[in-house]
């Protein structure tokens, strides 16, 4: 059976819901990776059975299914430091209280396990997001940056992510982390160490968004197969590389999204630098079946040409892997 493609709807969340299913439906997607912010799931009302079952049944107007939900901006706020505006702008009032930094973290951290308890109340059984770092503002390590500082921010994010993944294995969950920058884990070596600060528990699994690794010059599909037990999750989003004239740098000089002195810049699935075939290829290869999340962002093109354009690229691309060997047939008898 071919793997189903979904829209995130992380970008979307400006708009109802209902007004995105009923977009995603028109256009052909299969199904939904629902984000926890905007009208579209709240992860609060994880109890609620009324608010669930209305949930399912927009989505069941619309013939479209739930395969994974994301709550990428509260996992942010569990171990960031510092905790400030930008959380400020990003956090339901719930989250932020009166804004003390800890009770943040404390908030941020009962919403995603509210989240697992959502994700099975939905019959789903990952959840995608983000898990904040609190040595992120160090990687560039300067001023010096001791082992031992790096070594205990390893420890914070095990600490306090180890009691909500524990609620996610009570509830048969599991949760996948988008390897990012900004991140815990935003590369290849901080990857393994992240697994490693969890002692590899099963619960914790990768989101494989290639869009971040183009721009690291890291290999996307090389980290398929390095990580394949723990692709949990697929996010099909692009990133285009202008890193050509000297100027422009990799780290985006705090300039706006699209701005022609970017060094790169997301955009639309397919029209970027992600070996998409490759990719497609080695997760037959690796055994993944779950969903493509098509994760529509690029701020020079609109979005209503966009993600109907992407959904027809990765439908061309994701051909299922054979039922036999090309040279079987030079066997037969």
């Amino acid at each position: 059976m071919p793997r189903p493609v979904t829209l995130f709807t992380g970008q979307w969340a400006d708009l109802p819901f209902e007004e995105v299913a009923r977009l995603a439906s028109g256009w052909g997607y299969d199904g939904l990776e629902i984000a926890c912010w905007g009208d579209h799931l709240n992860p609060w009302r994880w109890d609620d059975d009324a608010y669930v079952a209305d949930r399912l049944a927009i989505l069941a107007r619309y013939n479209l299914k739930v395969y994974a939900i994301s709550n990428h901006l509260k996992g942010q706020a569990v171990c960031d430091d510092p905790i400030d505006q930008r959380h400020r702008d990003i956090l339901p009032d719930v989250v932020w209280g009166d804004g003390d930094p800890e009770g943040v973290r404390r908030r941020a951290a009962e919403e995603m396990k509210h989240t697992a308890r959502l994700a099975a109340k939905l019959g789903v059984k990952t959840v995608i997001g983000f898990t904040g770092s609190s040595i992120w503002k160090y990687v560039a390590m300067f001023p010096p940056v001791s082992q031992e500082a790096v070594d205990a921010g390893y420890q914070d994010f095990a600490d306090r992510w180890n009691p909500i993944l524990d609620v996610f294995d009570e509830v048969g969950v599991r949760f996948a982390h988008e390897v990012h920058p900004s991140e815990i884990a935003y590369d290849y070596w901080t990857t393994v160490r992240t697994l490693e600060a969890i002692g590899h528990r099963e619960a914790f699994g990768l989101n494989w968004d290639p869009s971040h690794f183009v721009w690291q010059d890291l290999d996307p599909v090389g980290f398929l197969w390095d990580f394949r037990d723990r692709i949990y999750h697929v996010d099909c989003k692009d990133t285009k590389k202008r890193m050509v004239n000297g100027r422009n740098g990799r780290l985006g000089s705090h300039l706006a999204w699209a701005d022609p002195r970017r060094g790169w810049d997301f955009i639309s699935t397919g029209h970027g630098d992600v070996p998409w075939e490759d990719s497609f290829r080695m997760l037959n290869t690796i055994g993944y079946d779950g969903p493509l999340s098509v994760e529509w962002e690029d701020a020079g093109m609109d979005r209503l040409l966009g993600a109907p354009e992407a959904l027809a690229f990765v439908r061309a691309l994701a051909f299922e892997a054979p039922t036999a060997s090309f040279d079987a047939a030079f066997s037969s008898r």
